[in-house]
């Protein structure tokens, strides 16, 4: 028999919200195979990625295993390197020696969402730290406690204070939330240090923009600022970084910033996958038509992040957040199904229900149905909202848990990942390069 093979690049929300409806629908068909391919194999719940970075909640709250979700279809661990669309197949590596695996396609969904794109700007790719992975939640955490050791032995006050400057280039969702919760995790934590004084933190947000959060609202955007400037982070607006040495952040407007840390969540771009295949493209993301399909190769769809979604209603393009990456991945199911079964398709339509951000200090700006909320209601709709959506009941659990223990005690300040781990870790990717190059040779 032969099998409709049904590839999906990608475990993000798009692509695992996809999985899930053909899993129920298709997969269980034994004229169907379903094949998921991700270079991680769990789903992270990014909205919350912040608390992983200051301790609030631990890694594998935010997390769940794509297995576990998907018993029906076929997972694959690996990443991406080329798509040919003549041909019909997808080549992609895996393992720790890199080895090449293939896969041929009858349907084939782009889920692969978006990296870092850090502009070419000088110093920037080589030293700052990104806020997109759980391994940058984790390296920021402990950066934060190395950073915090390191001052208390150090006796020149410039030399601690430039070791405890934090500079967050960008003012949108990610660097705003990513600031509230760093600055008081650093506020609360320097307390145990007897050496340091909280007057030597600095917390500071760079944002292009005059209004930060510009998605919420100028009204939202002045709050989320007067708070943070309530809770001492500086916030420079109208200005950009434009490199970074790993001391020195240079901003556009030719001052400078002495720090020890920057974090870069001041654009992406799409996965370089993409931008290889001979397809349109919208400011990088490949363009789809209503049905979320690529008209030029039937049989190519794409959702999230990497996809250009037209809106009906106003003309423009669906913005790439997650709400949409998540319906975006249920009717590109529903239509891969349909084109299957010889069923019509049926276009994508949504309007933005809402967003969310909290700024630190249980505070939180929310625009919900048309509504601004802001303070603490705001800030516990986030945590209402974000915990109904995050996936599994187990998972639930343990972030209510984490939450209600935030309430009653203050954070842990263990350093999980010291200099010699961060060592260690480089030893061993050196011997992966190795084995690789002798497989390779070989």
């Amino acid at each position: 028999m032969k099998k409709t093979k049904i590839v999906i690049l990608g475990g993000g929300f798009a692509g695992l919200y996809a999985a899930l409806h053909l899993h129920k629908t298709l997969a269980h068909r034994a004229e169907v195979e379903l094949t998921v391919i991700s270079y991680e194999n769990f789903i992270l719940f990014t909205p919350m990625l912040h608390e992983v970075a200051v301790g609030d909640l631990h890694p594998g709250d935010i997390t769940n295993p794509i297995r576990r979700l998907l018993r029906h279809a076929r997972f694959v661990e690996a990443e991406v390197q080329a798509i040919d669309l003549p041909a019909r197949r997808v080549r992609c590596t895996s393992g720790i020696s890199g080895f090449t695996l293939e896969f041929e396609f009858d349907h084939l969904l782009l889920a692969l969402g978006s990296e870092t794109n850090f502009f070419g700007l000088p110093g920037v790719s080589d030293w700052a730290i990104t806020m997109k992975t759980l391994r940058d939640a984790t390296i920021l955490r402990n950066r934060v406690l190395a950073l915090l050791e390191e001052a208390s032995l150090r006796t020149d006050p410039a030399e601690r204070r430039q070791l405890l400057t934090f500079v967050m280039a960008g003012g949108g969702f990610s660097g705003v939330e990513t600031a509230g919760a760093l600055n008081d995790f650093l506020r609360e934590a320097v307390g145990f240090y007897p050496e340091l004084k909280e007057e030597l933190v600095r917390v500071a947000v760079v944002h292009g923009g005059e209004v930060l959060l510009p998605e919420l609202g100028e009204k939202l955007g002045r709050y989320a600022e007067r708070k943070l400037l309530q809770r001492k982070v500086e916030v420079l607006k109208g200005v950009r970084v434009v490199g970074y040495d790993g001391s020195t952040v240079s901003l556009a407007n030719g001052q400078s910033i002495p720090a020890a840390t920057l974090v870069w969540t001041a654009g992406v771009k799409p996965s370089p996958a993409i931008a290889a295949l001979p397809c349109r493209k919208e400011r990088g993301r490949l363009a789809v038509n209503e049905f979320l399909a690529v008209p030029e190769y039937p049989g190519l769809w794409a959702a999230g992040d990497c996809a250009a979604v037209p809106n009906l209603k106003t003309g423009k393009f669906h913005p790439p957040t997650a709400q949409h990456g998540l319906r975006e991945g249920q009717v590109v199911a529903k239509n891969i199904e349909a084109a299957i079964l010889g069923k019509p398709l049926r276009p994508f339509t949504f309007t933005t229900l809402g967003q969310l951000a909290a700024i630190g200090h249980r505070h939180g700006v929310a625009l919900v149905f048309g509504m601004t909320f802001s303070g603490i209601l705001a800030w516990m709709m986030w945590r209402t909202i974000y915990l109904l959506k995050l996936p599994r009941l187990p998972k639930k659990l343990r972030v209510m848990m984490g939450w209600t223990l935030d309430f009653m005690f203050s954070r842990d300040i263990e350093q999980l990942m010291t200099v010699r781990d961060v060592e260690a870790m480089a030893q061993t990717a050196t011997q992966i390069r190795r084995l690789s190059e002798r497989r390779k040779a070989a």
